[in-house]
């Protein structure tokens, strides 16, 4: 993840900010390690063992080590390593990890009321790093806490989804003893979550970070990830730099035996941030001294360097193929002439080459092409569909045929606004792939690239927004709910702040069946009401899917047991062991 993280705010209308962040992030460097299932776990003799020390290059620091503010789902990072939470992502490879299981609770969740009552029953034996019994209360207050003003920056779906959410000012404001009243504590191991609408997909929001316990005793506000108090295993020993230079050690008040999900294997792990990507990349290759115990969980490998490693099969064996549910595409706002007419639109799909695109992307091993806006994961509802098929390089003849029937005969000349930031998805490589394709069709694509702030804050707002841009989007957990929801849902559409629903899509029908599959529980079914529904939306021809981006990762020689899973991609830290 190359990109900084970025101030999120726990409102409502902050809520597409916060998504947009996060997957902007995610695309950047969720990346996975590891042979082509994705897993390293050594061969005979050489099974994971305990101790050792396990070094973590990465480019940006971990600013926030607080879980109220981290943005983190499922778990697999260096968080996940010491905030345990009622749920979190199945630590196994591919699919099976794109599902939640049960972490400091003993299930998943126990829906009633039409899903919108969630009750939750803690293990036994749970403690803090200190010793002290982990409660209901603890994980309550750990929640309430995350509505304080001082400590913006987390996933903000509680406060839009929880009774009385939009109003609470977290426990710092709030002095009286319920707390946030739609979060019941009958005895020391219930939470009941009373939620406004059904939610089916509450059992993944509860891999958030947010629902980490924190003892209030210990609670000192905006200081408290200065030390964390850990419920997983391991504690926080040193961090200095703003999250530059952290040192973990065991917590040995953390018991397996409550904890299914992560292994524990190294006896400490030195985080070293603030790197230079080339110089990550460079020490991993390399292997030398504690190098060779080295991972990275935000650096992915470029194009020029998967060159020079295809010529070393060693260093072949110790990169691995990650993917992230994410989308990079071409977005229309309907508002702007001429992409108020479909033809036109559909004429703009007809003329994409994909395969250019993709080789500005990076090339096959980073990128997939996409027809569809769901990623191409069973989790997400994805539903094989191509609603203009024009193979991978284009159909200008059939994208001609469609602007003469919608009146340009003579073709069309167009803006295309692109961030010049150097990211292989919305930059100047693949904002010339779209205007060469295009070319071929008639289409005179002027190219406007801005800086990355400027432009995004442009394609967010619905006022200045462009009639043609790159844009992507990716989930917070694995599901159509959160990719298609923020984009397509009318009521999401934002007037005075970030706007992710470009083509400012409002239809009742697609509303309405975001709410009806939002009461399903059942998320396999859920999933398949999902792809029906993209599939729904893309025959609409609002935006284009361009390409899928595949991650590439590499890992130090002397890490053992790289897991991986369709959740995020990420290599899970929890897992790995060292020599």
């Amino acid at each position: 993840m190359a990109e900084p993280a970025h101030p999120r705010q726990p409102s409502a209308t902050a809520r597409r900010v916060a998504a947009a962040a996060t997957t902007a992030a995610l695309a950047v460097g969720a990346v996975a390690c590891g042979p082509k299932d994705g897993t390293d776990r050594g061969g005979a003799g050489d099974a994971p063992k305990k101790g050792g020390t396990l070094t973590v290059l990465n480019s940006e620091p971990q600013n926030n080590f607080d879980p109220a503010r981290l943005y983190t789902s499922g778990g697999g990072k260096v968080p996940t390593l010491v905030f345990r939470t009622l749920t979190t992502r199945n630590r196994e490879n591919g699919a099976a990890g794109a599902k939640a299981v049960p972490d400091l609770a003993t299930d998943t969740g126990r829906p009633s009321e039409n899903a919108t009552v969630w009750t939750y029953t803690l293990k036994d034996g749970l403690k803090f790093e200190d010793g002290s019994p982990i409660t209901s209360a603890d994980i309550k207050y750990g929640i309430e806490r995350s509505f304080a003003a001082e400590l913006s920056g987390g996933a903000p779906y509680l406060r839009d989804w929880l009774v009385g959410g939009e109003d609470y000012q977290g426990p710092y404001k709030d002095k009286s003893e319920d707390g946030l009243k739609s979060i019941e504590t009958p005895d020391k191991k219930t939470l009941v979550f009373h939620l406004k609408k059904p939610e089916g997909e509450f059992p993944l929001l509860a891999t958030q970070t947010q629902f980490a316990p924190v003892p209030r005793n210990k609670d000192t506000g905006t200081k408290y990830e200065e030390h964390p108090v850990s419920s997983g295993p391991y504690k926080v020993v040193k961090n200095t730099g703003d999250g530059e230079r952290i040192l973990l050690a065991r917590n040995e008040h953390w018991s397996e035996s409550t904890d299914k999900q992560r292994h524990a294997y190294p006896d400490t792990i030195e985080v070293t941030s603030g790197l230079d990507p080339a110089v990550i990349n460079q020490r991993l290759s390399t292997g030398a001294g504690a190098d060779a115990a080295a991972v990275t969980t935000d650096t992915n490998l470029g194009p020029a360097e998967l060159a020079q490693i295809a010529g070393d099969r060693e260093l072949q064996k110790r990169v691995g193929t990650g993917r992230f549910g994410y989308t990079n595409y071409l977005a229309f706002n309907p508002k702007v002439k001429p992409f108020d007419d479909p033809k036109v639109r559909q004429a703009i799909s007809y003329a994409i080459n994909r395969q250019s695109v993709v080789n500005a992307a990076g090339g096959s091993s980073l990128a997939e092409p996409a027809t569809t806006f769901l990623p191409n994961r069973k989790s997400f509802g994805y539903t094989p569909d191509d609603p203009f098929p024009a193979g991978r390089t284009g159909n200008p003849d059939k994208a001609k045929e469609l602007l003469k029937e919608a009146g340009h005969e003579d073709g069309l000349t167009l803006t295309l606004t692109h961030s010049t930031a150097k990211n292989f998805a919305t930059s100047p490589e693949v904002a010339t792939a779209v205007q060469e394709s295009l070319k071929k069709a008639g289409i005179t694509v002027k190219l406007a690239g801005l800086e990355d702030n400027d432009y995004k804050n442009k394609i967010h707002s619905l006022t200045d927004e462009p009639g043609l841009f790159l844009a992507g989007w990716g989930a917070d957990w694995p599901s159509g709910g959160p990719f298609l929801a923020p984009v397509y849902d009318g009521r999401q559409i934002v007037k005075d702040a970030y706007n992710f629903n470009h083509a400012q899509l409002d239809d009742k029908a697609v509303n309405q069946e975001i709410d009806e599959i939002n009461k399903l529980t059942d998320l396999d079914a859920a999933a398949r009401r999902w792809g029906a529904l993209d599939k729904r939306i893309g025959a609409q021809a609002l935006s284009v899917p361009l390409f899928h981006p595949v991650y590439k990762r590499l890992y130090g020689k002397d890490v053992k047991n790289i897991v991986i899973s369709d959740w995020d991609g990420v290599l899970d830290i929890s897992q790995v062991s060292v020599k």
